[in-house]
């Protein structure tokens, strides 16, 4: 048995920021392990591939949440990463920080450190912001890009709607005037996805103390007494043990971090129980305190051309993927994300309650043996579309079994609080204000069913609950703060009441961000290397 100085679990956007900075001095071995593969498909470094990584269950763990009667008793689909990059190698790429309050919030809810200021001076020591003409601001491995000279020219009706409402539009919903309508920029340098992996574990991996094992499947943390050792894991079959001589690092995801802890004796006692697993402690809170963003999308019939008809027929793709061959430009290096912004969905509230987008696209999903095609439609088309950004009902996610391959049990609860239905009637009346507006009827030849134009409250509400969908953003499963009675870690990511173990990724959000949540996961990730450097 091989022994490390850190051991990583799960090479996602967080691990992947983790093995980069614990390695950087040279003095630590660090050890990542990878469930899924190396993620050498041409459809991840390919920003507009991920309408093809969607339901590839090669890199997804194509997760399911169980029936919800709030939304009509359907199974939600959660797609997340099983490959090096984790979620950030199959995502919309829409990099969004998230909103000052959010990490206010943070700190508030016993995230000591975890504030505005403290965050922002992270996000700017990580980031490399690439303007529209190449300028460079920053110095960080990870390149956000803004990608204004490239969208999609249909998308100018959106903005003149939005002015013609007297809402504000912004240059960039990550400055520090961050609220309205904006074009996205996104994670890509050359034309191709900038992920964590990509910025941060490629260049730890040139280094003699880094090491990654991929396609290995760890089962269960090592522990003597209450301090984590190391962990048991699987490859190709065989069992095998690592051992960590300072700390075993979980960063395994939203949904995995805390399957792990429970399978591990983690978790409520009565679970464990159930699963005749024993229980090294009991902490309730390990898979609780569930969020996520529930969105949904209105379709619209064209007046004029839109990404369908560059994308759908073949002399379209043809031409733009030679376009994208020849410049690493245009559709095939954005997003289908193009627009959106953070909106007050009436002028009282003191800050952003919703997360927009526009996008120059409609498509269909359509079966195709074990995998499902995302197709453009055969007319031009968009859609527009919102998430209320900070919802208040609580989930949970647990194990269904005792074995590692047992299927989680996603329980999101959706919609669960009087405030998450006020929030989302508030924001699909916004969008009704916006499609009205004279610039966007201009662009509209029909609404396609259901019209969101003809809906009143009730029907708002009903369509929600029939077709709403997760925006894939779970979080604070294992969450940060002061007090074990209601939190997973402490400020600092170690586990209440073990040594020699963290959590690292979106699990320890305190509170779910108002946005995207890729950023802050690599934001936080970088952050903690730090203090587990400190603590060393």
């Amino acid at each position: 048995m091989r022994e490390y100085d850190y051991i990583i679990v799960g090479a996602g956007s967080a691990g992947c920021v983790l093995a980069e900075r614990l390695s950087a001095s040279g003095r630590n071995r660090v050890l990542i392990l990878e469930a899924g593969g190396r993620g050498r498909s041409p459809w991840i470094a390919l920003p507009v591939g991920y309408g093809k990584t969607y339901f590839d269950p090669a890199v997804n763990w194509k997760f399911e949440a169980e029936p919800e009667e709030a939304l009509g008793g359907r199974r939600a689909y959660w797609p997340r990463g099983k490959v090096v990059g984790g979620s950030g190698a199959i995502n919309a790429l829409v990099y969004a920080r998230g909103l000052p309050r959010d990490f206010e919030d943070w700190e508030a809810a016993g995230a000591n450190g975890w504030g505005w200021d403290t965050v922002r001076a992270t996000y700017e020591e990580m980031e490399t912001q690439i303007g529209a003409d190449g300028q460079r601001r920053g110095k960080g491995p990870l390149h956000v890009q803004d990608v204004s000279d490239q969208i999609h020219p249909a998308t100018r009706h959106y903005f003149a709607g939005v002015r013609e409402l007297g809402l504000p539009v912004t240059e960039d919903i990550n400055s520090d005037t961050n609220e309205g309508a904006a074009i996205y920029r996104i994670n890509t340098s050359g034309g191709r996805r900038m992920h964590s992996a990509r910025a941060f574990l490629s260049p730890a991996l040139r280094r003699s103390n880094v090491t990654l094992i991929t396609d290995v499947m760890v089962e269960t943390i090592q522990f003597e007494g209450r301090l984590a050792v190391g962990v048991n894991a699987r490859v190709g079959g065989k069992p095998v043990s690592y051992r960590a001589g300072r700390e075993v690092i979980l960063a395994a995801g939203s949904v995995n971090s805390p399957r792990l802890l429970q399978l591990s004796g983690v978790g409520p006692a009565d679970l464990l129980r159930q699963h005749g697993i024993a229980t090294l402690l009991d902490q309730p809170n390990v898979g609780g305190n569930l969020q996520d963003h529930l969105g949904i999308n209105y379709y619209f019939r064209a007046t004029e051309p839109t990404l369908n008809n560059a994308l759908r027929p073949f002399h379209g793709k043809a031409a733009a993927a030679l376009r994208y061959m020849l410049t690493r430009r245009g559709p095939l290096a954005l997003s289908v994300n193009q627009c959106g912004g953070f909106f007050r969905s009436t002028p009282d509230l003191a800050e952003p309650d919703q997360q927009l987008y526009f996008n120059p696209v409609t498509y269909t999903l359509t079966p195709n043996g074990k995998r499902t095609v995302v197709q453009p439609d055969p007319f031009p088309g968009f859609i527009i579309s919102f998430q209320p950004s900070r919802p208040t009902s609580r989930g949970r996610i647990d194990i269904s079994g005792p074995n590692p391959m047992d299927r989680p049990l996603i329980r999101p609860n959706s919609l669960s609080t009087d405030s998450d239905i006020a929030e989302v009637l508030a924001g699909a009346r916004l969008c009704q204000r916006i499609m009205r507006t004279t610039a966007l009827q201009k662009l509209v030849e029909s609404a396609m069913e259901p019209n969101l134009l003809t809906m009143d409250d009730d029907a708002l509400l009903a369509d929600f609950r029939q077709r709403c969908g997760t925006v894939f953003h779970p979080t604070s499963t294992c969450r940060m703060g002061s007090d074990p009675a209601t939190s997973v870690t402490d400020h600092r990511l170690k586990v209440h009441g073990l040594g020699g173990l963290r959590v690292v990724d979106a699990s320890a959000f305190p509170n779910v961000t108002s946005g995207n949540t890729n950023a802050p996961t690599m934001m936080l990730a970088h952050r903690a290397a730090d203090l587990i450097l400190e603590d060393a």
